[in-house]
């Protein structure tokens, strides 16, 4: 195993890139020391330069030790075993078991959510047609965030009491719900007010702010 300064973690635009945002934040949760390269979006020659530092061209990429992981959940599934004192996944079986699954069904569905309440950090939205498309997704969504809380959320206020990866995986699904003016449920609504308190995510936050690209979404 490598030390903790050999890590790099390649992003896109904090203001935007939901996918490097997950393993941004298991990273600084994790208390990983770690270099990010930030490469900004939609640019002439960003599909060049994502092609440099990994196979698919796309954000986010983990570099160590001559290794290149280039997708989110494997990302922070490899973070996970490089400090397991971290505690990025449940101690206990059947809750580490139920974690996993959130993880996945976040990490390949809600397609509808994705597509229509899109990540941005710059600007508060109000389209209620593209929250409506978006009704079925937002439903489950609050439907597994509950039920976790509620089976296994005693011990904090993450979906599994302490933070977990699936809490950073669901990260993005926060910003979007209050970026997007999305009315939740008591439960739900207090979850999202946990991972937006969380000083990485302020620091993360912050930073978008600081960015100077902007990309309309709505319009490209």
């Amino acid at each position: 195993m490598g030390t903790q300064n050999e890590l790099t973690l390649v992003i896109g635009n904090k203001s935007y890139s939901s996918w490097s945002l997950r393993p941004w934040l298991a990273l600084r949760q994790a208390g990983a020391d770690f270099q990010e390269i930030v490469v900004p979006l939609r640019q002439p020659d960003t599909k060049a330069t994502l092609l440099g530092h990994g196979p698919s061209g796309k954000v986010p990429v983990l570099k160590h030790d001559g290794l290149v992981i280039w997708d989110s959940l494997a990302i922070c599934e490899y973070v996970a075993e490089l400090y397991p004192d971290a505690g990025l996944w449940p101690a206990d079986r059947q809750a580490r078991a139920i974690a996993r699954a959130a993880a996945s069904e976040m990490h390949s569905g809600f397609t509808d959510l994705r597509r229509n309440l899109f990540m941005d950090l710059r600007t508060r939205h109000d389209v209620p047609e593209r929250v409506a498309a978006a009704a079925a997704d937002i439903a489950r969504i609050q439907e597994l965030w509950t039920d976790c809380r509620t089976r296994f959320g005693q011990g904090g206020p993450f979906l599994f009491g302490r933070f977990t990866l699936a809490d950073a995986m669901f990260a993005p699904v926060c910003v979007r719900m209050r970026g997007w003016g999305v009315e939740l449920e008591p439960v739900p609504d207090a979850y999202v007010s946990a991972v937006l308190d969380l000083p990485a995510m302020k620091e993360w936050t912050a930073a978008a702010a600081a960015e100077p690209w902007e990309i309309d979404y709505l319009t490209v």
